[in-house]
């Protein structure tokens, strides 16, 4: 198999209760083709997936949102489950992640109950995707066009209902990131070659210090006023 997305910088972003399937398959198709994938999360240490309604598998994660930014990647796998999107979505960090994803047009993949997250990030409203249908009227709600179908692309993202449409996912997954992989590094590039801003701290004063400058100060200011009450009596 070709290594088409040789070096691209994936970022999973899953907490506990993902679908099991909608995550270890697309980073298999994705590690196939050359991708450098990693897990984000909440916390350090494990998550644990769910198979439908039964605990699955536990994945390591690799990286902690408050330890990453979106720039740090190329591409965002979000999959679905019921409770992973609905934790995520409670985080301003996750939230705040794909708001930067999505303001960088980094290409973003979205399974089953994923576009929760999305919703509460604010994102929705104009885009077209799919879900799973349980959450079409969220979706609808929120602003977006609900299409009841395997796969819908609509700029920067590909969206799919369940894992029934894993087929369709992973290949659109795959293309849309190769197709977006220069424009994306071009940006990001950019956005690292800003010079970082330097700001002016005041040294800071010892304790023992404290008391010689209020002596200071006591002594300017009693000065001062002396020169006025002299100006004032002239």
């Amino acid at each position: 198999m070709g290594r088409k997305l040789r070096g691209l910088r994936v970022a999973v972003l899953a907490a506990d209760g993902f679908e099991q399937v909608e995550l270890t398959r697309p980073v298999r198709t994705l590690e196939r083709h050359g991708a450098d994938v990693k897990i984000v999360s909440l916390q350090p240490g494990y998550i644990r997936a769910m198979k439908h309604m039964v605990p699955g598998k536990r994945v390591r994660v690799d990286a902690t949102l408050k330890d990453v930014k979106a720039a740090d990647f190329d591409a965002v796998l979000l999959p679905g489950g019921l409770i992973n999107p609905d934790t995520l979505r409670q985080s301003a960090l996750a939230r705040d992640f794909v708001h930067d994803a999505d303001s960088l047009n980094l290409p973003m993949a979205i399974i089953c109950h994923a576009p929760w997250l999305l919703i509460s990030a604010g994102l929705a409203e104009g885009r077209t995707l799919t879900s799973w249908p349980g959450i079409r009227d969220d979706v609808k709600n929120a602003g977006a066009n609900w299409r009841d179908e395997p796969l819908v692309h609509d700029d920067n993202w590909v969206s799919s209902r369940s894992p029934h449409d894993l087929p369709h996912f992973e290949k659109a997954l795959v293309e849309l990131f190769a197709e977006k992989l220069p424009e994306v590094r071009e940006r990001i590039r950019q956005v690292e070659s800003y010079p970082t801003p330097t700001h002016y701290h005041p040294p800071e004063e010892s304790p023992r210090q404290w008391p010689k400058v209020l002596a200071g100060g006591l002594a300017t200011a009693a000065l001062g006023l002396g020169m006025v009450h002299r100006l004032s009596t002239r």
